[in-house]
């Protein structure tokens, strides 16, 4: 192996460097603070644990996304957690056992078998909030308007939602009889939205043409608020399920939008990401400039069942890292610190202690350093003029 391999890190893993470091922690910080003034309690589950938990619920796609190994005390397999979701599902259910709704959030690093998401990172850094315990609507208005504030805390503004309802892909599948392998591949197709190969698709089950039509339609279903007066008339004659998905999905969103009134909000009742654990209203916010979502989240009322407790749960996850990269607050990462020179004097002690106290960073010289105030990232300095100890910028 050549010398300069050692340094190279795997694809999809990266470090956060200066200044970009200190960004991440002050929207941590933020972020953490809007969360309590919420009532969301702050849960920091383990980054490995036993494989069966970490995939309960979730179907294949985290299955293979999980990096796994064996425990050499027990020879049991165990997983590198790809999501946190299922790991706060497990506190709710095992660990907490509480009967009044529960809202947790949490903010570690995933690690994915292959990159996902913005920027291809096989290692984001997953912020989230759950709310266990509420099936109505109330709740899952709170988890995208707390989403929605999480955006803005972190100086994102121009935001665009896309909203949907597994129940009504779910109810239609159910409706016309198809199987596990029908189900699946309808559905793989649908989110490619590859219409030749939907059309063939159902015109190969022994389903009825009303049928064939309605599951057809679904693929261009999307858009504005005229999708939901569409989606009733296309789908008018459907069971319960269908048509109490469509109300649930339009009750949603006419709350989102009393709160939000100048919110982009786009329906799309075939994107149904996250359809093996997601029981009902999904969502996923966009910003110009990005291919993929930022955020996203929804209703997975079953998840706790393996756990013992089947609560109803909704809530969103995002990376902090992608964030950062696509938000404009650049407050944290172009504030400079003040350079102090390499004196014992105690009234510049004293100074160096009060700029400290009120939020500033001081550095201090070294006697026999190389470099000076600009190259430590400093824009200011402390001098001693008459009366003390001065802050002055630098001279450009």
């Amino acid at each position: 192996m050549r010398t300069f391999d050692h340094w190279l890190l795997p694809e999809g893993i990266e470090e956060v460097l200066p200044p970009q470091a200190w960004h991440l922690e002050q929207l941590r910080r933020r972020l953490f603070d809007l969360y309590r003034s919420w009532g969301y309690e702050l849960i920091v589950p383990p980054l490995i644990e036993y494989l069966e938990p970490l995939l309960t619920g979730t179907g294949n796609e985290l299955d293979l996304q999980t990096f796994k190994l064996t425990d050499q005390l027990t020879g049991r397999l165990m997983g590198i957690r790809a999501d946190i979701t299922p790991q706060a599902a497990r506190i709710d259910a095992h660990q907490l056992k509480r009967d009044v709704p529960v809202r947790l959030c949490y903010l570690g690093t995933v690690l994915h078998t292959r990159p996902d998401g913005f920027a291809g990172s096989r290692a984001p850094l997953q912020l989230g909030a759950e709310l266990f315990g509420h099936e109505g609507i109330e709740s899952d208005v709170e988890i995208v308007l707390l989403m929605l504030e999480t955006l803005s805390v972190t100086g994102i503004q121009k935001i665009h939602l896309d909203v949907g309802h597994v129940g009504i892909f779910r109810g239609l599948a159910h409706q016309a009889g198809l199987d596990r392998s029908q189900e699946t591949a309808l559905f793989n197709a649908l989110q490619r939205k590859a219409l030749p190969e939907i059309h063939e698709l159902v015109a190969s089950f022994s389903i009825t043409d009303r049928q064939r039509e309605q599951l057809a339609s679904l693929a261009e279903l999307h858009g504005t608020d005229e999708v939901l007066d569409q989606a009733r008339q296309l789908l008018q004659d459907t069971g319960p399920k269908v048509q109490g998905a469509l109300n649930n999905l339009q009750d949603i969103a006419t709350a989102i939008r009393r709160r939000n009134p100048g919110l982009p909000l786009y329906y799309d009742l075939a994107e149904l990401r996250g359809y093996h654990y997601h029981t009902g209203f999904l969502f996923a916010a966009f910003v110009d400039g990005v291919g993929q979502e930022i955020v996203r989240g929804g209703r997975y009322d079953d998840i706790g069942r393996v756990f013992g407790r089947a609560r109803p749960a909704t809530g969103f996850s995002t990376d902090l890292k992608t964030l950062m990269l696509v938000s404009a607050d650049t407050d944290v990462v172009s504030k400079q610190g003040i350079f102090a020179p390499a004196e014992q004097d105690q009234e510049l002690q004293a100074a160096i202690s009060s700029l400290r106290d009120k939020g500033e960073s001081v550095v201090c010289m070294l006697p026999g350093q190389v470099g000076g105030p600009r190259e430590l990232g400093c824009d200011r300095q402390l001098v001693h003029e008459k009366g003390g100890w001065k802050v002055v910028s630098l001279k450009t």
